[in-house]
Parts: structure tokens; C-alpha cells; sequence
């Protein structure tokens, strides 16, 4: 591997933000411009970047087998709006 062209690779909390469910991992988010500014204890007494995430596997319909509408940003009602509730006939 080249030196110096490589991002840096470090341990990172990722926290889904509709379970609240956090994971300790390693991601280049770690020492990357897009990094969090937030920070987290984990249970090992250390501190880690935190990353907030609409979905992880613990939220994700397909893992959970949960059926639900995930609409953080209000698109089914802008739908509804703009299209209202159309009947056949």
C-alpha cells in the first residue's frame, strides 16, 4: 500500500436514531472530514466519534420482520397531499 493516500481507520460508535441501538465498530468515518463531532463513553471506559443513522439492522424492516412506514423527512404526506387518496371508479 501506498503511504499517505489511505484514510485513517479507527473505532466508531454508530447509534440508530429510531431504536437508540448502539454498535462499536471500525470505519474510516474515524478520521475522515465527514466525522461527527459528537462523542460517546462506551462501556469499556473509552471515548469514540459518534455517528447518528436513520437505520441499522435493528430498525430495518427486512431484518426485523416489522412492516412499517420509515418516513423521517414527511414524504407520505406530501404524497397524500399532492395526490390525495385517488378511488378507482
Amino acid at each position: 500500500m501506498k503511504p499517505g493516500i489511505h484514510p485513517e481507520y479507527g473505532p466508531v460508535v454508530y447509534q440508530d436514531m429510531s431504536t437508540g441501538d448502539a454498535f462499536l465498530t471500525r470505519s474510516t468515518l474515524a478520521g475522515s472530514a465527514q466525522r461527527s463531532r459528537e462523542t460517546i463513553e462506551w462501556s469499556d471506559g473509552k471515548t469514540y466519534p459518534l455517528v447518528k443513522v436513520d437505520m441499522t439492522s435493528a430498525s430495518h424492516p427486512f431484518w426485523t420482520g416489522n412492516a412499517r412506514v420509515l418516513d423521517s423527512a414527511g414524504q407520505v404526506e406530501k404524497f397524500r397531499r399532492r395526490y390525495g387518496s385517488r378511488q378507482k371508479g
